[in-house]
């Protein structure tokens, strides 16, 4: 399964000008490129002074451009199509004399014709001393850019080439990052910056080194959820037990095999997340005793004496803070409606999806999938069998705005 991101297939400008915080931009390309970006570097002269075309050009896979005329032949790189080309244009760093040039319109290298030639947002991503960046015809040109609806990304405080502490640092490729991802993000985006836990997958409860009690879950519709969550700006830890389909990319992996084992990692990191995601078909029951050698067979018949597992969801949405939220999972063969809705109650949950098998496209190791999901305020969505990236598209958006309408206070009552 492949990950998706902001950045998937967004053609991005990156525009260098001169300044030591040129050397940070080889991170930003890379961080771009492993996200699914295409980018195209663009440097003045002057920034070819602390960060070489070269390097660029071998992380952008695209020959960094400086020049109008690629050779004494007449071929040129036509910034008409570049500002054309890009999605979205950032400059970085934009030291104090290019801020100056792009609010005065001065149209003086290629990467100043570019950005005249765009229709895209542009962003910009200043560096400079103290003293520069707090210069009244510097904040006059910023105020300008902004009133044009250029982006500013701020620059941070800390230790500045000339040895001053201040405000001035351009802020760092990481952060440049998060800050465009937001543009291409889609808005009203409850996900994007969240920590959220997604388990996935069957648990297996030893019954010898051998065998196992299991079910059929295959993680498909835990990892697609994980796949969904990364492309809306989260960061995802998932937690899987037995599976067959490929764990999502871009997740901080944690594999766990029984319920005891998944019960374990869930308590180390739902307090660090602000979103619970339970889509794991955790086992009800393990053996009491695991035979520590493989079990003979030799009478017609085995007894096993079960004992009940620990409720993993329960547990977690009993100790939830207020900020977070618990979303279960429920699969249902009798009565389905009305036991999912006793299981979001009994759980102290925010919500609950509820699978089905009387659906031959839906539940455990096909593609597809069918599901309604229950809100506790008595809200009900049914989304109709896709396949299950779709369904988790859907689910998700369908969580975000739920999650981002206030809730009523039951508190708000007289007397209460």
């Amino acid at each position: 399964m492949l990950r998706k991101s902001p950045f998937n297939r967004k053609k991005i400008l990156i525009g260098i000008t001169g300044g030591i915080a040129a050397y940070k931009i080889p991170q930003l390309v890379r961080i771009l490129k492993k996200e699914g970006a295409e980018v195209q570097v663009v440097l003045t002269e002057s920034a070819k002074s602390f960060v070489t075309p070269q390097t660029l050009a071998v992380l952008s896979e695209r020959p960094a451009l400086s020049q109008f005329f690629k050779s004494d032949q007449g071929e040129w790189n036509n910034h008409v199509h570049l500002g054309l080309w890009a999605d979205l244009i950032i400059i970085a760093p934009a030291g104090a004399n290019t801020l100056a040039k792009l609010a005065h319109g001065i149209c003086d290298n290629l990467l100043m014709s570019v950005i005249l030639s765009a229709r895209c947002p542009v962003y910009v991503a200043p560096a400079m001393d103290l003293d520069m960046w707090t210069h009244p015809s510097t904040q006059a040109n910023i105020q300008t850019l902004m009133d044009r609806g250029v982006t500013l990304i701020d620059p941070e405080e800390g230790s500045l080439a000339s040895g001053l502490e201040g405000k001035g640092r351009m802020a760092e490729p990481e952060s440049i990052a998060t800050i465009l991802a937001t543009h291409f993000a889609p808005a009203n985006n409850y996900f994007l910056g969240k920590r959220v836990l997604v388990t996935a997958g069957g648990t297996q409860e030893p019954i010898d080194p051998v065998r196992y009690i299991g079910n059929h879950s295959s993680g498909k519709m835990g990892f697609a959820i994980a796949e969904q969550l990364l492309s809306l700006g989260a960061e995802v830890e998932l937690v899987f037990g037995a599976v067959t389909a490929t764990p999502t990319l871009g997740c901080n992996h944690h594999q766990t095999r029984s319920a005891k084992d998944m019960k374990i990692k869930c308590e180390q990191l739902f307090p660090h997340c602000d979103v619970l995601i339970m889509a794991a078909a955790v086992a009800d029951y393990h053996p009491i005793e695991v035979a520590t050698e493989k079990i003979k067979k030799s009478e017609n018949t085995l007894t096993l004496t079960l004992e009940k597992n620990p409720d993993i969801l329960k547990s977690l949405s009993e100790s939830k803070k207020q900020h977070q939220r618990c979303i279960g999972f429920a699969l249902e063969t009798e009565q389905e409606e009305f036991h999912a809705q006793q299981k979001l109650q009994k759980k102290n949950l925010d919500c609950i999806v509820l699978n089905t098998l009387k659906n031959p496209k839906a539940g455990f190791a096909v593609d597809t999938n069918e599901v309604t999901l229950f809100c506790k305020d008595g809200q009900k969505f049914h989304i109709p069998t896709a396949q299950k990236d779709q369904v988790a598209a859907t689910l998700l958006q369908l969580l975000g705005n739920w999650l981002t309408t206030p809730q009523p206070n039951p508190c708000a009552k007289p007397r209460c």
